[in-house]
């Protein structure tokens, strides 16, 4: 994905069955991350501190969006395990996740196997990519999200 692209125009359902399109949230900054699995350490402290953040993103007029391969009864476990209020969406044949390059070849422990390598895409309102942050580490990227939203909105 280069910055400056349109977003793929991809739909997904999210926790709750109903079709996300990203060409429906035209008008939007969209905060796409991509995350391994429900319910670990890393991805539930990631989307726990996009929920206790949520207020601040919607202020600037942003919607975000959680991105994996579980299913949908999975999100909605996780969902409610957590009080979560961000979007989950399920993606299982990675079309969203191929898309954006997330699902990629990783290593661990000289075993090699496929997944989601823990990424964010910032849309704009025109559906155009202007920044990612890939091989993210959890703690404190929400707010260096929330900062890069605002300074882009500065102008």
């Amino acid at each position: 994905m280069k910055f400056g692209h349109k977003a793929p125009d991809i739909c997904l359902p999210d926790s709750d069955g109903n079709e996300v399109c990203l060409k429906d949230l035209a008008g939007k900054w969209v905060v796409l991350y991509f995350y391994p699995k429900d319910n670990t350490p890393g991805c539930t402290l990631e989307a726990v501190a996009f929920t206790r953040q949520m207020a601040d993103f919607t202020d600037q007029n942003a919607v975000i969006l959680g991105v994996s391969p579980d299913s949908g009864k999975s999100h909605c476990n996780f969902r409610d395990k957590h009080d979560l209020k961000i979007r989950l969406l399920s993606d299982p044949d990675h079309a969203m996740l191929e898309a954006f390059g997330v699902w990629v070849l990783k290593k661990m422990y000289g075993r090699e196997y496929y997944g989601v390598e823990r990424s964010t895409f910032l849309i704009d309102p025109e559906g155009k990519i202007v920044f990612a942050w890939r091989k993210v580490k959890v703690p404190g990227h929400v707010d260096a999200v929330k900062k890069k939203l605002t300074e882009l909105q500065s102008g």
